[in-house]
């Protein structure tokens, strides 16, 4: 290929390509390793590979192709998988977890790509091979766009629609020119998408449920599958990419095997036995009060604490704001003050857990004690008068109850906010201005979350509103999920250092009635979509950091979500088999990183 190589400052000042191709890119800034780096740091560089693990996990699978709709929240563990690696399928570029938002080479060696971002070229490794070791190639990368844009789920699907034209560019590099659509981080997103094989995949039935072992250009093959019980990955000894950089330190044992249990209990014990190797535990409870047992005592199992620096993210009970009864603003404040949280941490956790106020608690990203400057009130226009003045002015803190489940001070701000959304309390029951009552069904997926879902119900009824609750199997709850056939339900809004498109998902109008999406509250509103597009098209940090914060106080704002707890640790317990780097990176622990040291 021939490159016309254009003089830097003539390219900074045109806002054409860079005079060089780039090794890494980052959402703001540069990338924090230079060119020419040997690892991530927090990998062990010289560990020896080899061995074995086993992980658990809480469900069922029924497929192993990820990137379709159909059986998407069944897909089997590993197959394309942020906790334990994307052992099958392989991504143009890798994200380093010890930055924000930072690629480095993969499948492509580098990129081309304007300042403005208004193009990017991916020019693909020449070692990069399918594990039938056929080369990698840009029909290969122009494939997997078309085939996921016509028969993937989203977000794969949509890609394409940021795209003005793509094209090949010599046999390894193609580039993709953006549209309008397009936003500052469009660029990293494409090098994060799956690269499939163009010769070994079957495009007409590609959208169809399978369990054949599919062909990748990852570390990993699968070995073993039997359905809805384990899975079994073994490594590619003729791996082409285990000597790049971006891979050292990673993909270190021989086999991988992931074990599927009915309950959490029944893992647990499994990990007590030693048939499980990793137990992330995610109970303060549970961490400080389970692991009485011999192995323990012994020292063949080993609990680790971590301290990452991420934002709290928030879990909490979520309106379908696709119910009309949801879709008044004070009704969703008033119920969101009803949950007694005090109460529920006492009575469930022993007080082990932090009120989640902010999406993004923890980081300088979030809202939380932090008044609003010039540069969030601008970029907040007129949407300022949505914006409540405690949470505009960094006072807002939830209210702290007695603890006794029935804190009258409590209840009477709850009922007077009721009041003010139109409804009374008429012979013991909450009804509105047409004497309908107000009742509601909270769906749950575990004991866990049921327990939480009556400690809420029991408050409900002391202002007359009637909560349901059904528990339901984990196929019912995600077909329910992915069609928004709920009132309310629980979850978990994660967070990162660098949010961006997943917020689309989680809150924009396009997503609202987009199956398989995750805007859960089922929110459409133009003031949110501007305020996510702010987010997505900042430049420098500072314009990014007051764009998230005027974000999350909208969000805080329109009362979605009833805010639950978080820990700031996180907590594994491991078997001493299972070493792990000393390093901790920005999003803490990495499964990947791990090995097994009987073979050290």
């Amino acid at each position: 290929m021939i490159r016309v190589v254009v003089p830097l400052v003539l390219a900074l000042f045109a806002g054409t390509a860079a005079a060089e191709p780039l090794y890494g890119i980052a959402m703001h800034g540069r990338p924090a390793l230079p060119a020419d780096y040997k690892n991530f740091p927090y990998v062990n560089p010289n560990v020896k590979k080899g061995g074995r693990i086993t992980y658990g996990v809480v469900g069922t699978f029924d497929n192993l192709n990820p990137f379709i709709l159909k059986s998407m929240r069944t897909t089997a563990r590993g197959m394309w998988d942020p906790e334990y690696g994307n052992l099958v399928y392989e991504t143009l570029l890798r994200r380093s977890s010890d930055e924000p938002f930072t690629l480095y080479g993969l499948l492509a060696e580098s990129v081309d790509m304007d300042d403005d971002r208004h193009f990017i070229q991916f020019n693909l490794n020449p070692k990069a091979k399918w594990a039938d070791g056929v080369p990698v190639t840009a029909d290969d990368i122009m494939f997997s766009f078309e085939l996921l844009r016509d028969k993937g789920r989203v977000p794969f699907s949509t890609r394409l629609k940021l795209v003005s034209k793509m094209e090949k560019v010599g046999d390894r590099s193609v580039r993709f020119s953006f549209n309008e659509q397009a936003d500052r981080e469009t660029p990293l997103l494409f090098g994060s998408f799956p690269i499939l094989p163009k010769h070994a995949v079957d495009g007409e039935n590609f959208d169809r449920t399978t369990l054949k072992a599919p062909l990748g250009s990852g570390p990993y093959r699968v070995k073993e599958v039997r359905p809805g019980e384990s899975i079994t990955f073994e490594r590619d000894p003729n791996y082409w990419g285990k000597d790049l950089p971006s891979k050292v330190g990673f993909d270190n044992y021989d086999q991988i095997k992931v074990q599927y249990f009915l309950q959490d209990t029944s893992l647990f014990e499994a990990f007590k036995k030693g048939d499980i190797d990793i137990y992330p535990d995610g109970s303060p409870v549970h961490w400080a009060t389970a692991y009485n047992f011999p192995a323990v005592a012994s020292g063949t199992i080993i609990k680790d604490t971590f301290q990452p620096k991420l934002p709290s993210g928030m879990l909490g009970f979520v309106f379908n704001t696709r119910r009309p009864v949801f879709s008044n603003l004070k009704l969703r404040e008033a119920l969101s003050l009803a949950f007694d949280f005090e109460w529920a941490n006492k009575t469930l956790f022993s007080g082990s857990y932090v009120r989640t106020q902010s999406f993004w608690q923890n980081s300088d990203l979030s809202s939380l004690g932090v008044p609003a400057d010039a540069r969030e009130l601008a970029l907040l226009g007129p949407i300022i008068d949505r914006i409540e003045p405690d949470i505009l002015n960094g006072t807002y803190r939830l209210p702290v109850s007695d603890g006794s489940g029935r804190d009258r001070k409590l209840l009477r701000t709850a009922l007077d906010l009721f009041h003010e959304a139109g409804y009374t309390i008429s012979n013991g029951v909450m009804v509105d201005k047409k004497g309908t009552p107000l009742s509601f069904e909270i769906m749950t997926q575990t004991v866990d979350q049921e327990k939480l879902a009556v400690i809420y119900q029991r408050t409900l009824r002391l202002l007359g509103v009637t909560v349901s609750i059904r528990t339901v199997d984990d196929s019912q709850y995600q077909s329910r999920t992915n069609s928004f056939d709920y009132d309310v339900i629980l979850k978990s809004y994660p967070a990162s250092l660098s949010p961006g498109s997943e917020q689309v998902s989680y809150w924009a109008s396009a997503s609202r009635d987009v199956q398989g999406r995750s805007n859960f509250a089922g929110t459409s509103d133009p003031d949110i979509d501007t305020l996510i597009n702010h987010i997505l098209m900042a430049r420098s940090s500072e314009d990014f950091t007051a764009a998230v914060r005027s974000y999350d106080r909208l969000l805080l704002s329109g009362h979605y979500v009833v805010p639950l707890y978080h820990v700031p640790q996180q907590w594994v317990a491991r078997n001493k088999r299972i070493g792990r780097p000393d390093v901790l990176p920005l999003y803490g622990y990495q499964l990947q990183a791990w090995w097994d040291a009987s073979v050290q």
